[in-house]
């Protein structure tokens, strides 16, 4: 039995992409016989808050970890093994651009798009540290991977990770919650969704003037925003301000479980406008759900939704209005694009997420052990990685 520790801490505090990812990973792992599955994250304050949170079939383990020091300790590149907390490992999986150092244990390290390093414009300080955990967790051996082959082939070209250490394997999709019995009211028939963090990434203006460009002739579409506020939304509030059918566009900022299923199945498409992006899963989601998706053709998107979308250059929003008005107009293009739509959705499981993690973990534990087995000079030596 292959015993492997993930990284818990995204599962705390309100769950993100990076959240979902790891909760439903979680989830996949434990009905897998062969491994023994641990839960790791650097927090002393906010551990009886994670134990509550974990499936079934996992735990938690090793003693708190205080986590300004440690923190500190590994941005300065000193190695306090993380075996030093939990006890002896076969594999440590970051779940989030980082993985720690260890002594024995090999590392799998998640990366779910390379932003930072492409776009750091549109990043918050904290994450403009991730390339160089990147780059010295490839450089000291670790397993890579990657949601898409686009991102795969980034981390190659750009950190030179050996091609045969960068590991693709798709998420699932995290499932929809059953539709409260009354979600949001919205003051319009028809609607176009948008679903993520308010930020430039997502390239709300360009939705926005879009959404003008086709509002005026079809005064029954509104368009509803889904997502929080992050960091550069003053970009988004502008162009509200400035658009002629400002009181047609609602921001319901972050919603339920329930409530946003509602409003999904309620919608005439969803549109995707970003200007990168590593996998997305709201595309996924409202595919799932026979929900058309008009999308952007950025970072993996297109290998993500595969035929089964309609996709636009980034940053076009004439393409985009076009692509979205053609949609609501042609209900048969919209029929067999939800029927497409949920057959493609279909082939990203968790399940199927967490045996390919398991294949990672186990040629990556196997390839250790043979480098600690005694007489061999990697076991002799038995230095933090």
């Amino acid at each position: 039995m292959i015993k492997v520790a993930l990284d818990g801490e995204p599962l705390l505090g309100r769950r993100t992409g990076v959240g979902n990812f790891t909760l439903g990973l979680l989830e996949g792992l434990a009905g897998l016989e062969e491994l023994d599955v641990a839960v790791y994250a650097v927090t002393w304050r906010m551990r009886p808050e994670l134990a509550g949170r974990l499936p079934s079939g996992t735990h938690l383990i090793g003693r708190p970890m205080p986590a300004r020091p440690v923190r500190a300790l590994w941005e300065r590149r000193l190695a306090v093994p993380l075996e030093a907390f939990t006890g002896p490992l076969d594999v440590v999986h970051g779940t989030n651009f980082i993985v720690p150092p260890t002594w024995r244990a090999a590392r799998v390290v998640t990366v779910h798009d390379l932003t930072p390093l492409h776009f750091p414009e549109m990043c918050q300080p904290e994450t403009l540290a991730f390339p160089e955990f990147i780059r010295r967790a490839v450089r000291r051996g670790a397993w890579v991977h990657t949601h898409s082959r686009f991102v795969a082939d980034e981390v190659i070209d750009a950190f030179g990770a050996d091609p045969d250490r960068v590991r693709v394997v798709w998420s699932g999709i995290p499932p929809l919650a059953p539709a409260g019995p009354a979600g949001p009211r919205l003051p319009f028939e028809r609607y176009i969704l948008a679903v993520g963090t308010v930020e430039p990434r997502k390239d709300y203006p360009s939705l926005v003037r879009a959404f003008d460009a086709l509002a005026g002739s079809r005064p029954d579409v509104g368009l509803v925003v889904i997502g929080a506020d992050g960091w550069g939304a003053g970009e988004f509030r502008e162009a509200l301000e400035r658009s002629p059918h400002r009181d047609r566009i609602v921001q319901l900022g972050y919603v339920g479980d329930q409530d946003l299923t509602a409003v999904l199945q309620g919608a005439a498409l969803l549109a995707y406008p970003s200007r990168y992006e590593g996998f997305g899963y709201p595309p996924l989601q409202a595919m799932a759900a026979g929900v058309p998706v008009v999308a952007t053709a950025a970072g993996s998107i297109p290998e993500v939704v595969g035929d089964s979308a309609v996709l636009v250059p980034a940053g076009d929003h004439d393409a985009l209005g076009e692509a979205m008005a053609a949609l609501l107009d042609d209900r048969d293009r919209t029929r067999t694009l939800g029927g497409a739509g949920r057959e493609r959705a279909g082939t990203f499981s968790w399940d199927a997420c967490a045996r390919g993690m398991a294949a990672i973990y186990s040629e990556a534990a196997s390839g250790t052990r043979r480098a600690s087995r005694p007489g061999t000079r990697r076991g002799a030596a038995r230095s933090a990685r």
